[in-house]
């Protein structure tokens, strides 16, 4: 069985998200020096890379990352493309079958920014009525691949909306060599006691990715 690693791999040339730390990886202990061993000091936000937003994110009452039941992170999935804007709304997410699917992975043209180092603003993002209809859908996590599930112009609704009615948020994925379809998706966050947040190891595993039913046309946007 295929398995496609969708995590970014941490290093000091990955672009965050503006206002959080850069990532540092810097040697502790070195044998070069004499030491017995090999250490390394690493340094980074909780939404460094390839990370889960916990309700904890935008509520100093949410439910913090080590708390979140383990059952949403693992399990059915559906990947779906959607190309061509910068604004996913309800007009392209009801045209598509997400209906069923409680773990939603959104491929944009984003996947393509990872090639750059520098933070791009003007990624494909979510809009607020894109948000309530993934709560209308049944979805309780959703992913993206950038940094942010939410515009730079946003003030954070987008968030708040999936946030606090329980919908997980998964970001900074790397979908480049996934195609559509239905997976079984793994993603495991750090355990960091009362966090907002933190990285993860996310993976997709399955044959090609289609489901045994699986209809392009239901699974990308625009519609062929």
């Amino acid at each position: 069985m295929r398995i496609h690693d969708i995590t970014l791999p941490l290093s000091a040339e990955l672009p965050v998200y503006p206002g959080d730390p850069p990532v540092e990886i810097a040697p502790w202990l070195s044998m070069a020096d004499g030491a017995a061993a090999n250490v390394s000091r690493l340094t980074l936000s909780t939404h460094s890379g390839t990370h889960i937003d916990s309700p904890r994110h935008f509520s100093d009452t949410g439910l913090p990352v080590d708390e979140i039941p383990l059952e949403l992170l693992i399990g059915k999935a559906l990947v779906v493309e959607i190309a061509g804007t910068r604004e996913i709304g309800r007009h392209e997410l009801e045209r598509l079958r997400i209906k069923g699917f409680e773990r939603l992975l959104l491929k944009t043209d984003n996947s393509e920014l990872w090639k750059e180092s520098a933070f791009t603003p003007d990624f494909a993002a979510l809009s607020v009525d894109g948000a309530r209809y993934l709560l209308e859908a049944g979805v309780r996590l959703v992913g993206i691949d950038y940094l942010s599930i939410e515009s730079v112009e946003g003030d954070g609704e987008v968030h708040r909306i999936l946030l606090d009615n329980g919908v997980l948020i998964l970001e900074g994925l790397n979908l480049a060599e996934v195609v559509p379809g239905e997976y079984e998706l793994i993603c495991l966050p750090l355990k960091i006691k009362g966090g907002d947040g933190a990285p993860v190891r996310a993976l997709l595993r399955g044959g090609a990715g289609a489901a045994p039913d699986f209809d392009p046309h239901t699974t990308k946007w625009p519609l062929a």
